[in-house]
């Protein structure tokens, strides 16, 4: 997270931050890591709104995201519509355009990429 909010700060005023919570990638009762075990997480997958909220909240606090953080509904409505999981960026520029879709992560979550889109999209809009 360091890096999107590094990223964040320098776009303040000019660009919105929010993340959004999607289904749990590696639960005990799914896909289980490792590096889940060696950081005792140790979560089952939520069957209710209201459980994925709880663990949304946690994963903040734990991870000290300093952007605001939705959560997807139960039913996956967004995660679905974005392709997202296991997580991806996105840049979502004015008027609700798609500027800008990252590969699917872990590996392709590349803030990198994203900050370039985020130049390109602001440059555009300057000379509009």
């Amino acid at each position: 997270m360091g890096a999107l909010h590094e990223m964040s700060q320098k776009v303040a005023g000019r660009v919105d931050f929010l993340v959004v919570y999607i289904r749990e990638a590696h639960p005990e009762d799914g896909w289980v890591v490792t590096m889940n075990r060696d950081q005792d997480i140790a979560l089952d997958d939520p069957t209710t709104t209201g459980e994925r909220t709880d663990v949304a909240e946690s994963c903040a606090l734990r991870l000290a995201i300093k952007m605001p953080v939705v959560v997807d509904e139960i039913d996956d409505a967004v995660a679905s519509a974005y392709g997202a999981l296991p997580d991806r960026l996105y840049l979502v520029g004015r008027g609700g355009h798609v500027a800008f879709q990252g590969e699917p992560g872990p590996f392709g979550f590349r803030p990198a990429d994203l900050e370039k889109a985020i130049d390109s999209e602001l440059e555009r809009i300057a000379g509009a």
